[in-house]
C-alpha cells in the first residue's frame, strides 16, 4: 500500500525546480496554473483515460474550476511538504499549459504518471522520455514505476 503522507525526497535534496527542452518547460505546478490547467484536462478526458497509466483511472472526472484550483493547491502543499512533485508541462514556444506530470510514492519506489493534451498528443512519448532521463540524473530515487510509451 502506497503512504502518501510520508516524505518522498530527504531534506538534504535540492528539489528540482525545472526541467527544460527544446519543446517544452516542466515547472511545479500551483494554484497560478488553475486557468490553463482546466482549460488542458477539460479538453481531453478521454485522451487523458487512453493514455499509458491512466486507463481505469478515476481521474479525470468533471469538476468546477474551484474545485480545480483545491487541487492545485493540494498539490503545491505535497510539493512544499516533499510528499509528492507534480509538474505542469509548459509548451516551450508559448508557454501554454500542455499536460502535467505526478511523482507520488508507489509500491515500490515512486510512480510517475504524466499526459498531455490531446491536441499535443505527438509529445506524449517525448515527454516519456524527457522526464524518464530527469528521473535518472536529477533524483535519488531506485525504482521508478511509469508506464512505458512506443
Amino acid at each position: 500500500m502506497c503512504d502518501f503522507s510520508r516524505v518522498l525526497v530527504p531534506a538534504e535534496l535540492t528539489v528540482p525546480q525545472r526541467l527544460e527542452t527544446p519543446l517544452f518547460v516542466l515547472e511545479p505546478l500551483g494554484p497560478q496554473h488553475n486557468d490553463e490547467d482546466y482549460a488542458a484536462w477539460t479538453s481531453s478526458i478521454e485522451h487523458i483515460h487512453s493514455t499509458p497509466g491512466w486507463e481505469g483511472s478515476k481521474w479525470p472526472y468533471e469538476m468546477s474550476l474551484d474545485e480545480n484550483r483545491a487541487d492545485l493547491e493540494r498539490h503545491a502543499r505535497d510539493f512544499e511538504q516533499r510528499r509528492g512533485f507534480t509538474y505542469t508541462v509548459l509548451d516551450r514556444p508559448d508557454g501554454t499549459v500542455i499536460g502535467c506530470v505526478y511523482i507520488y510514492p508507489g509500491d515500490a519506489g515512486v510512480k510517475v504518471l504524466s499526459w498531455v493534451r490531446a491536441a499535443s498528443a505527438e509529445l506524449d512519448a517525448e515527454l516519456w522520455r524527457a522526464v524518464n532521463a530527469w528521473l535518472a540524473e536529477s533524483w535519488p530515487f531506485e525504482r521508478v514505476e511509469y508506464a512505458a510509451r512506443s
